[in-house]
Order: C-alpha cells, then sequence, then structure tokens
C-alpha cells in the first residue's frame, strides 16, 4: 500500500468509528456533582485501551463516560497479564476495572471457563454477574453465569453442561462444583477476588486457595478492595507474581460523605430516628443495626411510625432476601434496615443517607457501611447514633481512619448532601 492510500485509509476509519458511536442507545447523563474522588483521572478514554467495538459499545450504552482513576490504573495493567493488588475507595468503579480487562480477554468461540470472579456475599454476586452481562451485551454468545449457595445444585450443573464463559461465584459454592467435577476450571486463566479484604479473612482463605489449585496454571490474580488487612500481604507472598500494586486510599473516607454523630441514650434513639427523618430531606436511607433481631424490631418500629421501610438481613430465605434488594434498589421504598451482610459493595445510587443506629465495633466495618452512600464520586451524609459505651469506639475509629466524625448541628446543609 502506498503513502498516500494508508493516509486515505486512515482518513475513512474514524467516520466509520462515528457511524457506531451514533447507532448507541445512551443512558440520559449524570448531571449530578462528584469529588475528586472520581474526576482525578488523567483524561484517557475507554478507546485508548483498543478494546473491541462490542465491548465499548456496552461501556458507552451503560452510561460509562470515560474511565475513573482506579479504571485508568488498572484496565491497561490487567490488559498486559499481571497481577495486580488495587486499593481503592467504596464507590470509584471498582467492579469495571475488572469487569472491562475480564470481558476483552474472553473468547467467546471457546466454550470454557475463562475468567473466574470470586464475591464474599450473595447479593454482590447478583449485582457484579448483571453488570458484566450489561456491559458485554453486544458479544455474541457470551455465557456469565452466576453461582451462590442457597440455589439448587442440579440448575448450576444444566448451565454449566451447556457453556460458561465467565463465573461469579462465592467460594464455597464454587469449590463443591469443582470438587464435583462439575465446573472445570483447569483453563481458567483469569481469578478476580473482589472486596479481598473478606475472601481473605479466615472464614474464606482455605476455600479460596482451594480453588486456586483447581485453575490454569499460567494465570493471572487481580485483587481489589478496600482495606488490606496482614492476611492480604501474607496471601501475596505466596500465590501473586511481582504483582502491580495501586493504592488510591491516601485517605480512606469518600471525600462526598459528611460524618455526624449524636449523642443519645439507648433508649432515644428511636425518637432520633424520628427527627431525623422528619427534618432530613432523604432520597434513600440504610440504617445499619449489629444484630438480626434489632434488624427486625427496628424495621418494625419505624413501620409503626409511618414510614415506608424494608429490612434484610442473613438469616431471611435467599428468594426473599433477592426480592427485597431488587424491590429497593428500583425505588419501590425509601429505608432500608440491615446488619453487616449489607455492607459491602452494594451500588444503589439513590443512597444519600446511611445511618448507624448501632455504632461498629471496628474501622473496617465502619468504613464500608458509611461508603453505600456518596456512590462514585456524589454527595451523602453519614449519621452516627452514639451511647454512653461507643465514646471509645468513636474516637478510636476517627483516629485509625484519619477522619473527623462532627457533632450533628441544628440544621443539615443541604448542600451537603441534596443533588440540586
Amino acid at each position: 500500500m502506498s503513502h498516500g492510500q494508508s493516509a486515505s485509509v486512515a482518513a475513512a476509519a474514524p467516520q466509520q468509528d462515528d457511524e457506531w458511536k451514533s447507532r448507541l442507545k445512551l443512558p440520559a447523563a449524570d448531571s449530578r456533582p462528584r469529588t475528586e474522588d472520581v474526576t482525578a483521572t488523567k483524561g484517557n478514554d475507554f478507546e485508548d485501551y483498543y478494546l473491541k467495538r462490542e465491548l465499548l459499545m456496552g461501556i458507552y450504552e451503560k452510561g460509562y463516560e470515560k474511565p475513573s482513576p482506579i479504571q485508568e490504573e488498572a484496565i491497561p495493567i490487567a490488559l498486559a497479564g499481571r497481577d495486580i493488588l488495587a486499593r481503592a475507595k467504596n464507590g470509584t468503579g471498582k467492579t469495571a476495572s475488572f469487569l472491562i480487562p475480564s470481558l476483552e480477554k474472553t473468547d467467546t468461540s471457546k466454550n470454557i471457563i475463562q475468567v473466574l470472579i470470586l464475591v464474599p456475599t450473595r447479593e454482590l454476586a447478583l449485582q457484579t454477574s448483571q453488570v458484566c452481562k450489561e456491559l458485554g451485551k453486544h458479544m455474541a454468545g457470551l455465557q456469565v453465569m452466576v453461582t451462590t449457595g442457597g440455589t439448587l445444585l442440579k440448575d448450576d450443573v444444566m448451565r454449566l453442561f451447556n457453556g460458561v464463559h465467565i463465573l461469579v461465584a462465592t467460594p464455597g459454592r464454587v469449590l463443591d462444583l469443582a470438587n464435583k467435577g462439575v465446573a472445570d476450571l483447569s483453563k481458567c486463566s483469569t481469578l478476580v477476588l473482589d472486596e479481598a479484604d473478606k475472601l481473605l479473612s479466615p472464614e474464606f482463605q482455605p476455600l479460596v486457595e482451594q480453588i486456586i489449585s483447581f485453575l490454569a496454571t499460567e494465570r493471572q490474580i487481580l485483587l481489589f478492595s478496600a482495606t488490606f488487612p496482614v492476611t492480604v500481604k501474607d496471601f501475596k507472598d505466596r500465590f501473586l507474581r511481582k504483582p502491580y500494586e495501586i493504592n488510591l486510599m491516601d485517605e480512606l473516607t469518600l471525600k462526598g460523605v459528611t460524618q455526624y454523630y449524636a449523642f443519645v441514650e439507648e433508649r432515644q434513639k428511636v425518637h432520633c430516628l424520628n427527627t431525623l427523618f422528619s427534618k432530613l430531606q432523604i432520597n434513600q436511607s440504610i440504617i445499619f443495626c449489629n444484630s438480626v433481631n434489632r434488624v427486625e424490631l427496628l424495621a418494625k418500629k419505624i413501620t409503626e411510625l409511618g414510614y415506608s421501610c424494608f429490612y434484610i438481613h442473613a438469616k431471611m430465605q435467599q428468594a426473599h432476601r433477592n426480592r427485597v434488594f431488587h424491590d429497593f434498589r428500583n425505588g419501590a421504598c425509601r429505608n432500608l434496615v440491615c446488619s453487616d451482610l449489607f455492607t459491602r459493595g452494594i451500588d444503589i445510587q439513590a443512597v444519600n443517607v446511611v445511618i448507624n443506629f448501632d455504632f461498629p465495633k471496628n474501622s473496617e466495618t465502619y468504613l464500608h457501611r458509611i461508603g453505600r452512600s456518596g456512590r462514585f464520586g456524589h454527595l451523602g451524609i453519614a449519621i452516627n447514633l452514639i451511647t454512653y459505651d461507643d465514646r471509645f469506639n468513636l474516637y478510636r475509629i476517627e483516629q485509625e481512619l484519619g477522619t473527623t466524625i462532627q457533632p450533628i448541628p441544628p440544621e443539615i446543609d443541604k448542600s451537603l448532601y441534596v443533588a440540586p
């Protein structure tokens, strides 16, 4: 091809490119203000990563305009095949940071499991597989499957028999399927641990290590988390190969979430909550209790006060849990009372108020709870009801997170948590 020809081909290419973009069904742009947790980028575009067009179509139709900071850091490194240890705040786009490279590397013509994504809870598994399907919806023949405890094994057996490319799972269930020879992971070359700190806690780590023994020997492991305790370092030294480390957490709490405390006696808590409901402009709220029993009692009290309220906890039947999560997410109800089952990774954009009816015992739980508000750089508030017994915990958590929890003022400025 002569120089002249190549120049004219190059000139023709962008026009074809514009054509596919103009046919996309884009969602309405999100005009809410955002903090630099998601805006402090290098200015990359998704097209800079040379992704397949079908994947780009899914990315744009999902409403992703440009990569967030964690996506800019992780996507090119993951595409290059390196192991990654990535630390970024809740709600800054971690999920797409591993889904986009996973989808890019998936060859739908090969009927084998190529990517295994492990998450600690069933709700997060459902949410992650949903996002994966949406991003990959234009990839012909793509099969994404979610498998967790609480569902019938025989259904999983049938679906795996018909072929799956990307498997999203909780550890116990996938280990069961691998041990029974139902899920063949021998050609699976990408493993993602999302909420890695939880997956490497004592209850899950032995399962995760057994699962790794079933994978392809040449494999890539991607760890994503907001917090990295010591267990992660031990795991990294044993299983990761020269991992690329990403840390976007110069501070732990989200910039968009303002934190308050109210000093109350235990018996005043419900009254205090009632006052908050009447004064705050709540879009949707999540209210945390420290036990299953207290979740149900509080939900009953809130309903008696005349407010709409759902509740969710780990002792409920899975189908019921799924329904509550789905309905709350679709805005069927304004308030959700829950236990810590619901803290991790759950992404409901409309939540602008998180209330710790019971103050958590440790800073990690606190961080994950308040991270349910202020998703993707938006604004939110967290209000903590503090009793005399909680006072040392409050101080310790402030110290550990290097954050300030302020006394609640008589009036909270709406611009802190209500989008204009």
